[in-house]
């Protein structure tokens, strides 16, 4: 019993503090984009934007860029898929695999559908349309794929806990339920 209310703290505090991060990011995000930073905040001087196409004004990012960045979203969402799969079916997510890699790779995955997401919703927010297509309509169909493993994500997050009562740690801990 005090296993399992170590685990349920361990869960809560771990929400609170995505919560409160997240809080805290689009808390900012707004009063920078709307104008609220005291002048003497702001720099001056304003660095190009990443990923800007010298010839297009309107374009998110340079085609090569795109493409480069469809297949590296589309690659982290299958990663992400897998991922959901095996923590839904047993409870614990992928494991390290040789050298930690396949775990590196679930991480780097994750943050990058989050990225996407967040990219998106900038874009959409900042021009009135997602991201562009790109060529072979690579980033948008990253674009997509995020947008559908966050929402799977989270559905699989109601199930662990339904299911088994318990969010598994992003790092294995020696002796724990996932090691």
């Amino acid at each position: 019993i005090d296993r399992t209310n170590r685990q349920q703290h361990a869960t809560t505090m771990m929400v609170a503090r995505i919560l409160s991060t997240l809080f805290f990011l689009s808390s900012s995000l707004f009063l920078v984009t709307n104008g609220f930073v005291p002048k003497h905040m702001v720099a001056h001087h304003r660095a190009p934007p990443l990923f800007m196409s010298d010839n297009d004004d309107n374009a998110v990012a340079s085609t090569s860029d795109q493409a480069v960045l469809g297949v590296f979203g589309s690659v982290s969402a299958v990663i992400v898929f897998y991922s959901e799969f095996t923590l839904k079916t047993t409870g614990c997510g992928l494991p390290a695999g040789p050298f930690g890699l396949l775990g590196a790779a679930e991480g780097i995955s994750y943050l990058s559908i989050v990225g996407f997401v967040a990219w998106s919703l900038y874009t959409k927010v900042k021009t009135g349309q997602g991201l562009p297509a790109g060529p072979a309509g690579l980033l948008g169909a990253a674009e997509g794929l995020s947008f559908l493993a966050a929402v799977a994500g989270i559905a699989v997050l109601g199930f662990q806990i339904l299911d088994y009562g318990y969010i598994p740690n992003a790092v294995p801990v020696e002796g724990g339920i996932c090691s």
